[in-house]
């Protein structure tokens, strides 16, 4: 049996699409299944929050049930392991194989990682978020290892950071990244967090690129090697295996390439967004994927109701950025200007849970 639509992933993109669905009373075709590994999809801007104790687990995740029952959508456990994008023929973990008529992918990326690793650490991704939030209520219960290791110069890295300091209070944070501290972000910003490492005695490392695990310590050509009992990756996005597979147009780095329609420019009755995705002038960040969500809901419409107009997608030349930093203030920057304040931290929370309650159904 060939399912009408099938929407792997929840991420933002998916759920802002379906949002959009249930507001205006839009229910996809019977057959249509949404694949997501778990019930739930964490939302990635209070995950920090969730760490440093200002969160619950509940109030930083979205049940999917509701919102497939507001849709019309089937909700199915599953992780995308292969596809066949001529057939439109998905293959999950389970061995389970699935064949649609229109597919939707909004799966989210991998961290990079070291390319030798021994197995002496214990690694763990930055995403998928319950994987890092189960290592961190077992350091809560058990106990924390003395030095932990982040890698990656982000705003993920830096929050995580401070997050993790203020919660593992007994555990040495050591940050390494290959570039300059938040090098995307302006340079005041970058100030402003070395010095709240140094006063949270956070060990920062800049320039070091990680090349290898080995002996339980960190080993770069730059430094010495360095000692830790546990890795956390928030070094920036991969590829996942299956999209290099898949006969997908992808880029250099194995993200599947879209048209500003978010229609994969080989297969236009695949589309991709968020992490997954390439688009020009399209950074990889949840607030550019928030506003890919309602051109996709409606291009995926029109092409289940059998129209021919589709809308374009245009990212914005700049998005404001709300880093918290696990205490009353969070860092606001847009364009060349930064800001560290209580008032950011006020709007952070504002957005966040705005951006929660619109979309938890009953």
């Amino acid at each position: 049996m060939t399912a009408p639509l099938i929407m792997v992933g929840a991420g933002h993109a998916h759920l802002v699409a379906l949002r959009g669905w249930a507001e205006q009373g839009y229910r996809a075709p019977p057959g249509s299944v949404l694949i997501s590994p778990e019930p739930f999809a964490w939302y990635s801007g209070m995950m920090p929050g969730l760490l440093a104790g200002r969160w619950r687990a509940e109030q930083c995740r979205i049940e999917l049930a509701p919102l497939c029952r507001a849709t019309g959508m089937t909700l199915s456990s599953g992780q995308l392991v292969r596809l066949e994008a001529d057939a439109r023929l998905l293959t999950l973990a389970s061995g389970e194989q699935l064949r649609t008529e229109l597919l939707s992918l909004n799966s989210g990326a991998a961290n990079p990682a070291p390319a030798q690793n021994d197995g002496s650490l214990t690694v763990i991704g930055a995403k998928p978020f319950g994987d890092l939030q189960q290592h961190w209520q077992h350091w809560r219960r058990s106990g924390s290892p003395a030095r932990l290791a982040i890698l990656g110069g982000g705003a993920a890295a830096v929050e995580l950071a401070l997050a993790l300091q203020q919660s593992l209070s007994t555990c040495q944070i050591l940050v390494l990244c290959a570039n300059r501290l938040l090098g995307g972000h302006p340079p005041r910003a970058a100030r402003l967090i070395r010095s709240l490492f140094h006063r949270r005695n956070i060990e920062l490392h800049e320039g070091v690129t990680v090349t290898a695990i080995r002996n339980g310590c960190l080993q770069s050509a730059s430094t010495p090697p360095l000692a830790a009992e546990a890795v956390i990756l928030a070094t920036g996005a991969a590829s996942a295996a299956w999209q290099a597979d898949s006969n997908l147009a992808t880029d250099p780095a194995g993200f599947i390439q879209i048209a500003d329609t978010l229609q994969s420019q080989s297969h236009p009755r695949i589309f991709a967004s968020g992490d997954c995705a390439a688009l020009a002038d399209c950074p990889r960040s949840g607030v550019y994927a928030v506003r890919q969500g309602p051109v996709l809901g409606a291009n995926l419409r029109a092409i289940l109701d059998k129209q021919s107009s589709l809308q374009h997608y245009q990212p914005q030349p700049r998005a404001l950025a709300l880093l918290a930093t696990a205490d009353d203030q969070a860092l606001a920057c847009y364009g060349p200007l930064a800001l560290r304040s209580r008032a950011a931290l006020m709007l952070k929370d504002r957005l966040d849970t705005r951006f929660m309650r619109s979309l938890q159904r009953d």
